[in-house]
C-alpha cells in the first residue's frame, strides 16, 4: 500500500478513467490498472467497476478514496512541516482561497510576501467555498482564506479581516429596486455569497427572478450591465463603485458582516505562521481573539476534488 499506489487510485477516482489517470500521472495505463489491482488485493474488496469505457468507484472505493486523500495530504503536510521547521523561509506553503479572496485580497499580499521571502515554495488553489474547506480537511492546504470555517472541518482561525456583503446594481436598476421583483444575478450553488443571497431572500420570503452566472467577475459585469442586482463583497466592486458603474442598493438588512478568515489545520507549519505574521502587517487584518493559534474547530475530514495552480 505504497504512496504511489494511493496517488494512482486518487487520480483514477478524480478522473473516472484509466487513460485520464495515466495522463495526469505520466505513467502507462497498465501501470494504473496494476496499482489499483494491487490495492484491491490488499484490501480484499473491489474498489472500482467498469461503466462503459470508464470506471466508477464502488461504495468501498468511494470511502477509501477519502482516506487515501487524507493520507496523501498528511504526507505532504509532514514534508512541509519538516522543511519549514528547518528553515521557514524556504519551506512550502499551500494556500487555498475562495474566488473573491483570491482576486481581491491575495494579489498584493502574495507580491509583498514573495518580495520578502522569495524562496518559499508557494502554491495557490482557487475554488468555491466547499472545495477550499475540503482541501483543508484533507490536509491538502496549509492555509485557507475564506469566510467562517464550517463546524465539521478541523480548523484553527489565525486571523480575521472585516468584509461587508452589499447589494449592488446599475444606477437605474438600483433606483427601481424591489426585493421581490428585481432580478438577482448570482453565483453557482456552492459559492459562499450564493448561500448568503439565498438565505437573505428566504428570510424575507421573496422569490425574485434569478440569473446564475459562473464566476464572480461575470456576476459583477452582469450587474453593471443592468441584468439585475447582486450580493457581493464590497472588496470586489471598489473600482465599479468609484466609477459609478455600480451603486450600493439601499436593501433592508444590509450590509451583511461576513469577515474574512485565515484558517490553518490543528498544527500550523512554521512557514504558514511566517505568512500569517506577514498577513497581520497588512491593513485590516487582526489576530484571532485568543492569539496566533486561536479558535480551534474540530471535526472529521472528508473527500474532495479540485486543482491547484502556482501564483
Amino acid at each position: 500500500m505504497t504512496e504511489a499506489r494511493l496517488r494512482t487510485f486518487v487520480a483514477l477516482a478524480d478522473t473516472g478513467s484509466v487513460r485520464a489517470a495515466a495522463r495526469r500521472l505520466y505513467v502507462t495505463e497498465s501501470a494504473v490498472s496494476a496499482a489499483v489491482a494491487a490495492l484491491t488485493r490488499d484490501l480484499g474488496v473491489p474498489l472500482v467497476r467498469r461503466v462503459g469505457r470508464g470506471v466508477r468507484l464502488t461504495a468501498a472505493g468511494a470511502v477509501y478514496a477519502g482516506y487515501a486523500r487524507q493520507v496523501l495530504g498528511l504526507l505532504e503536510e509532514g514534508r512541509a512541516a519538516a522543511r519549514g521547521a528547518a528553515d521557514p523561509g524556504r519551506g512550502p506553503l499551500r494556500l487555498a482561497a475562495v474566488t473573491t479572496a483570491a482576486d481581491q485580497i491575495l494579489p498584493e499580499l502574495l507580491a509583498s510576501f514573495r518580495a520578502r521571502w522569495p524562496e518559499v515554495e508557494l502554491t495557490l488553489e482557487v475554488g468555491p467555498r466547499r472545495q477550499v474547506w475540503s482541501s483543508l480537511a484533507a490536509h491538502e492546504a496549509d492555509l485557507v482564506l475564506a469566510g467562517r470555517p464550517p463546524a465539521e472541518v478541523a480548523a484553527t482561525v489565525l486571523a480575521r479581516r472585516p468584509n461587508e456583503l452589499v447589494v449592488v446594481g446599475a444606477p437605474d436598476v438600483a433606483d427601481g429596486f424591489a426585493p421581490a421583483r428585481t432580478p438577482w444575478v448570482m453565483r453557482e450553488p456552492g459559492s459562499g455569497t450564493r448561500a448568503s443571497a439565498d438565505a437573505y431572500l428566504a428570510d424575507r420570503e421573496v422569490a425574485p427572478p434569478r440569473l446564475v452566472l459562473g464566476s464572480n467577475g461575470a456576476v459583477i459585469a452582469g450587474a453593471a450591465a443592468g441584468l439585475g442586482v447582486a450580493l457581493v463583497s464590497r472588496d470586489a466592486v471598489g473600482a465599479e463603485l468609484a466609477a459609478g458603474r455600480l451603486v450600493v442598493v439601499d436593501a433592508p438588512g444590509m450590509p451583511l458582516d461576513r469577515p474574512w478568515h485565515a484558517v490553518a489545520g490543528a498544527v500550523p507549519t512554521a512557514t504558514t505562521l511566517l505568512f500569517v505574521r506577514h498577513l497581520l502587517d497588512a491593513p485590516g487584518w487582526r489576530p484571532a481573539a485568543a492569539g496566533p493559534t486561536a479558535t480551534p474547530v474540530a471535526g472529521p475530514a472528508g473527500p474532495r476534488s479540485g486543482s491547484s495552480r502556482r501564483p
